[in-house]
């Protein structure tokens, strides 16, 4: 009879920790590996063509990602819906590589008879804050390299791995019930490989820039490049924010995340990916990325090879940290 009762208080104590729950910890629970992997292996297949930036298996992916904004209950940023589209223009003049531009000067300057427009997209959609002069953006670039000579760059680390984050950080916050203080905005870019150009036509194009307080950036998040440090990740950060370093610190510990960063103040992060668009403009940055390996930008990078675990507890992290940027009263911008 003791027994059944032990049994039965252990019970009841379980089920009160549940309810008992904070919004922050039940949005990181919502965080699972089989949501990542499916997520993941969706956008890095045969059928998605690699993903080039307005090409057929770009919009299938940008469709995609609009599907389970809207799934979630995700609002668009922007009452036209959740694209913000703009076009690109090739100069094929330069090579195998050529430049792309979306600054009105620049293509002017450029040859009529060169010039090859393509349509592109941004997907953007948000969750209103209590304060809506504020916001706080999480983002990653969805296009990669397409198909070249015959062969199709899935891109599975790079940025479906990106991807996934920013759409389990969004599920994330929808799960925990609780409105953000700040606005939280969740971009998935178009153009990152032809030059950050989708980021940068947000940055350039929006009325919101003044009221950012701060940006978090996914490229790359789920491969090893040192198979004997196989929780390495490395965590880039604005050098004048350094709580930002305090709250990675933070959440391992209090999560129990298998993690094992590499800490790296900058004190102007305006290079590498799409945080540069926002640091260029003041805006503090946050950007997890796991460095390249003998399959970056080659066939190879393969939804089977991302290493889940190590993927999963890096966005968890990202999560508890986009947590305290939207919700922390003692962040403010330096």
């Amino acid at each position: 009879m003791k027994r059944k009762l032990s049994l039965l208080f252990l019970s009841v104590l379980s089920i009160a920790s549940i309810y008992a729950q904070s919004p922050k910890a039940k949005g990181a629970e919502a965080i699972t590996k089989r949501s990542v992997q499916s997520q993941i292996t969706f956008l890095a297949d045969d059928l998605l063509e690699g993903r080039d930036a307005g090409m057929r298996g770009g919009m299938i992916a940008a469709s995609y990602i609009a599907s389970l904004f809207h799934e979630l209950g995700i609002e668009p940023l922007y009452d036209t819906g959740y694209f913000q589209r703009f076009e690109a223009i090739q100069n094929p003049e330069e090579g195998a590589r050529p430049r792309y531009f979306i600054d009105e000067i620049k293509i002017s300057e450029l040859q009529n008879d060169t010039l090859q427009p393509r349509q592109m997209k941004n997907i953007l959609g948000y969750i209103e804050g209590v304060k809506k002069d504020e916001y706080v953006v999480v983002g990653a670039h969805y296009d990669h390299l397409g198909i070249i000579n015959d062969s199709i760059y899935n891109g599975a680390d790079d940025n479906a791995s990106g991807v996934a984050a920013v759409l389990q950080i969004a599920k994330g916050f929808v799960t925990s019930g609780q409105k953000p203080e700040r606005s939280v905005i969740f971009a998935l870019w178009d153009g990152e490989e032809k030059g950050l150009l989708g980021s940068s036509y947000f940055v350039n194009h929006t009325d919101l820039l003044p009221k950012i307080k701060g940006y978090m950036n996914f490229d790359m998040i789920g491969r090893n490049t040192d198979d004997n440090n196989p929780t390495h990740v490395d965590y880039f950060y604005t050098e004048a924010n350094p709580e930002f370093e305090k709250w990675q610190r933070m959440h391992i510990e209090d999560f129990n995340l298998k993690l094992n960063p590499i800490y790296r103040p900058w004190d102007n992060p305006v290079g590498g990916s799409d945080n540069a668009s926002f640091a260029k403009h003041q805006i503090p940055i946050i950007w997890y990325h796991t460095n390249a390996h003998p399959d970056y930008h080659k066939p190879g990078d393969e939804a089977y090879k991302i290493n889940w675990d190590k993927a999963v507890d890096i966005i968890k992290s990202a999560y508890l940290n986009m947590w305290e940027m939207a919700n922390n009263p003692t962040y403010s911008v330096k």
